[in-house]
């Protein structure tokens, strides 16, 4: 399979290889894996490329060099194979994990591209934006419009943000918050949509775009996932080696 052709932004980058490695393939087979790995790929070099200019190479395989970032897919939080850490590989490496069991209803392209986007821009989850001198805004790309999605090869992939969201000042007319074009100003957010605040420098919250998406993310289990990251009190789930030093 040819290489995509690289947008302009991300021509004088050297791409990330990024491994992508199946241990719930009872919910996805070798073929499935192919596919969806190949219109992941696209829709980073078609539509988050031009935008955010970071190029990566994913590729399917078992045994990822040392060098790679991974994008894991787990049959839940509870998987054997789950690492000791949550956001690196044993070899200090940029994981991000989907976890199929959790996500019910939503298909795997969509949150497979949403870690993906996330990643690539804040792979130690660990980056914040300023609003105003009391508060501070995750740098998450697609939490703020995590339930829409678009297509890309038959297969749904995660909207996303654009830098102007970022930016606490006023834009030009027209100009685009997302991918999709719903949302009209900086750190707005769909009905679908979150956000994590971290307030007076100290004071991590979430807030939602509606009554229903607080009720919906409660519900869901969210240990290991990069929303939890942040959040002292999150559902961090401790890994392997962890879970073996407690006996």
């Amino acid at each position: 399979m040819k290489k995509a052709k690289r947008a302009l932004l991300g021509k004088s980058l050297r791409p990330v290889r990024i491994a992508c490695i199946n241990y719930a393939r009872g919910a996805i087979g070798d073929r499935d894996m192919s596919r969806l790995t190949a219109a992941l790929q696209r829709c980073y070099d078609k539509h988050f490329l031009p935008v955010w200019g970071y190029p990566v190479d994913l590729y399917v395989t078992r045994k990822p060099k040392a060098t790679d970032w991974q994008l894991v897919y787990f049959d839940d939080a509870l998987h054997k194979n789950m690492l000791g850490r949550h956001e690196l590989t044993h070899r200090g490496q940029p994981i991000s994990k989907i976890f199929v069991k959790a996500l019910g209803d939503e298909p795997i392209s969509v949150a497979a591209s949403h870690e993906l986007f996330e990643m690539v821009l804040d792979p130690m989850a660990n980056l914040w934006a300023d609003k105003n001198p009391n508060t501070q805004y995750a740098y998450e790309v697609c939490d703020a419009v995590e339930e829409d999605s678009f297509d890309v090869d038959g297969l749904p992939m995660s909207n996303f943000v654009y830098p102007s969201w970022f930016e606490p000042f006023k834009h030009p007319r027209g100009t685009k918050f997302d991918h999709k074009g719903t949302l009209k100003a900086p750190f707005s957010m769909t009905e679908g949509g979150y956000v994590i605040k971290k307030v007076n420098g100290r004071k991590v919250i979430k807030a939602f775009g509606s009554p229903a998406k607080r009720r919906r993310f409660n519900a869901e289990d969210r240990r290991g996932h990069r929303s939890e990251f942040r959040d002292p009190k999150g559902k961090h789930h401790p890994g392997r080696r962890a879970s073996k030093r407690r006996g």
